[in-house]
C-alpha cells in the first residue's frame, strides 16, 4: 500500500488531538464517579465530630459549635457560677441527674461536664426544640427575681441553670443533653467523639 498523498503531520495531530480528547473525556467522567465514593455534606454533618477552640472563650462567656445540625453551647463558667449549682438543687426537676440518658456518664455530677469549668450543653429546649438563650448575668431577670445565670428559652418560658439543668415551673421535662465530648489537648475540645467510644 502506497503513503502518496498521506500528510503525515496532520495525521499525527489527528492522533494527538484523538488521545487528548479521549483523556480529558476519562478524567472528566472518572471525576464525579470518584467524588461519589465520598460522604456529602449533610453526612458529614450528621456524624462527624466538631471541634472547638476554647483557649479564647473568656470566664462568664459562650461560643456556640455546629454539632450534627444541632447548636452546642460550650460555656467558661466562672468560680463564682459554680458555686451556685449545688444550691439550686432544690429548685430543679431534676438535680441529681436520674435521666440517664440525658448526658454521659463521665457528666453524672453536678456540673454535667469533664472539666468543672466548661459547660458542653446541645442548644435545643427539650420542651419543643427552641434554642434558650444564654444568661449569664447573675442579676434579677424578668424571667426569674433571684437570677444565678444560665439559659432561659423565649417560646414558651424554659429556664435552665448553668448545668443545663431544667427549674420547676418550666413547660420543659428534661435536662438540656450534654453531648459526648473530650479534649484534644489543654484548648481543643472535640463534641461528638469520647475517650470510652472512640
Amino acid at each position: 500500500m502506497s503513503n502518496d498523498g498521506v500528510n503525515n503531520g496532520r495525521r499525527s495531530f489527528l492522533i494527538a488531538t484523538t488521545a487528548v480528547g479521549g483523556g480529558v473525556g476519562a478524567v472528566g467522567i472518572a471525576i464525579p464517579f470518584v467524588k461519589s465514593w465520598a460522604p456529602n455534606e449533610k453526612a458529614k454533618a450528621a456524624g462527624a465530630p466538631a471541634k472547638a477552640d476554647i483557649s479564647k472563650i473568656e470566664p462568664g462567656a459562650m461560643i456556640t459549635v455546629a454539632w450534627r445540625g444541632k447548636p452546642v453551647y460550650v460555656v467558661s463558667r466562672t468560680e463564682e457560677t459554680l458555686g451556685f449549682l449545688e444550691g439550686l438543687a432544690p429548685e430543679l426537676k431534676d438535680p441529681d441527674n436520674a435521666d440517664k440518658g440525658q448526658q454521659p456518664a463521665y457528666a453524672d455530677n453536678i456540673q454535667r461536664s469533664r472539666k468543672p469549668e466548661i459547660a458542653v450543653i446541645e442548644g435545643v429546649c427539650t420542651h419543643l426544640g427552641c434554642a434558650p438563650k444564654f444568661f449569664p448575668e447573675v442579676k434579677p431577670q424578668s424571667f426569674q427575681e433571684d437570677w444565678k445565670g444560665g439559659f432561659f428559652c423565649p417560646c414558651h418560658g424554659s429556664r435552665f441553670d448553668l448545668s443545663g439543668r431544667v427549674f420547676n415551673g418550666s413547660p420543659a421535662a428534661k435536662n438540656l443533653p450534654v453531648p459526648p465530648h473530650s479534649y484534644l489537648d489543654e484548648n481543643t475540645l472535640i463534641i461528638g467523639v469520647d475517650e470510652e467510644n472512640s
